[in-house]
């Protein structure tokens, strides 16, 4: 199998290396950190004028027409550089929800506007119970006439502060935990009764908790079917997985390649530390870990892809591998660096924050191991490795 990157493929790649080395240090992504919105409206235009936020969208759009590999390619250099920008809650989740229900008039509405960087978007769907289940919602939509009323709260909605439009998740039939009966409605972040309370994750990420109180929003903001909203969901979280991942191997890459050359600066005994067969076995066994991270990654874009029939297998042991390996490769990074490798000036910690939270984004590590070995195995296993859990 041929894994070499098209041309137009390694032509995105080394643009976005580019921008990164020449106009996206540490110190610029620490100061857009700081500001009030937590993200560089400025950088977001430059995005639209290299052509980023076109990738996934179709040429009839004004898109570039990409598929998971061109964007698995532009996140992993989103991840060396430590990005902020909401590329992942407006393009991936958002314009990725509208390419996978919205019909051709909401289409036009919306993507040129996402493309050209007039428009930011966020999916509000996580809420405070619901943890990692993507079907657990309480957040109702009831028809009132032509219009439809939405109540609830969602939680942790990245990009939820700066976002321009929501598409929300709300049930209008079924029972809480019912896959049927989600819905999915295309509402307006400045709406009447919408109440948003923005605040930072240890990543530096901004998130917001959304109120919903009895929000009118008309009959064509339905995306998609009526209570057909889940599958939608499901996929576009499918396409999530693999560019969070593209993001994580890149952080992972970084970090290694950021301690090897810490160790050959770094002195203890009069030699560099580098010279410690020790060390030397260490830094082998984050190299090893971050090629097993890629090698997963790659499969699981070839399943998105070609839509395995093993599909959501193959990202069940994506996060699991990316849990597994990113967190061996912080560890590490941080204890070979020292205590400085904590601090807030260096930016080793928080390329292991990122990843933290990359970890815990559509289940951590035990969930997805739970459901791989369901899925492989049968609800014996899944079964056992609970009873595992408890007991620890």
């Amino acid at each position: 199998m041929n894994f070499d990157f098209s041309e137009e493929q390694t032509m995105l790649r080394d643009s976005v290396a580019r921008f990164v080395q020449d106009d996206y240090d540490f110190d610029t992504r620490r100061g857009i950190v700081a500001s009030e919105t937590g993200m560089s409206r400025e950088t977001w235009q430059t995005f639209a004028e290299l052509g980023w936020l076109s990738v996934p969208f179709a040429e009839e759009y004004g898109g570039f027409g990409g598929g998971p590999v061109d964007l698995m390619v532009m996140m992993e250099e989103f991840g060396k550089g430590l990005i902020v920008e909401p590329y992942f809650a407006t393009v991936v989740m958002f314009g990725g929800l509208l390419n996978a229900a919205g019909s051709e008039s909401q289409k036009a509405q919306y993507i040129p506007g996402i493309i050209d960087g007039s428009r930011l978007g966020a999916f509000a769907y996580l809420e405070r119970q619901s943890r990692y289940e993507l079907a657990d919602v309480l957040t109702t939509a009831s028809a009132a006439g032509d219009a439809f009323v939405l109540n609830g709260e969602k939680v942790v909605v990245s990009n939820g502060m700066n976002a321009d439009t929501l598409i929300v998740a709300a049930r209008t039939s079924g029972e809480q935990f019912d896959r049927n009966g989600i819905s999915l409605f295309v509402v307006d972040a400045s709406a009447a009764g919408i109440e948003r309370v923005g605040y930072r994750l240890m990543d530096g990420q901004t998130v917001a908790s959304i109120t919903f109180k009895d929000v009118s929003v008309s009959a064509d903001a339905l995306l998609g079917e009526l209570n057909g909203g889940f599958a939608a969901m499901d996929r576009v979280v499918q396409e999530g997985i693999v560019a969070l991942c593209g993001e994580a191997v890149g952080l992972m890459g970084q970090l290694n390649s950021k301690t090897l050359e810490y160790t050959k600066t770094r002195e203890q005994f009069g030699v560099v530390i580098s010279s410690f067969q020790a060390l030397q076995h260490r830094m082998v066994d984050t190299f090893m870990s971050y090629e097993q991270a890629k090698s997963m990654l790659y499969r699981a874009v070839c399943a998105l892809e070609n839509n395995d029939d093993d599909l959501r297998r193959e990202l069940h042991a994506l996060k699991v591998m990316t849990h597994k390996c990113g967190k061996h490769i912080f560890e590490e990074a941080i204890q070979l660096h020292g205590g400085m490798g904590l601090t807030d000036e260096l930016d080793i910690a928080h390329y292991a924050k990122r990843l933290m939270m990359i970890n815990a984004t559509f289940g951590d590590r035990d969930h997805h191991q739970t459901q791989f070995n369901a899925l492989s195995y049968g609800s014996q296993a899944s079964d056992s490795v609970a009873n595992m859990s408890d007991a620890a």
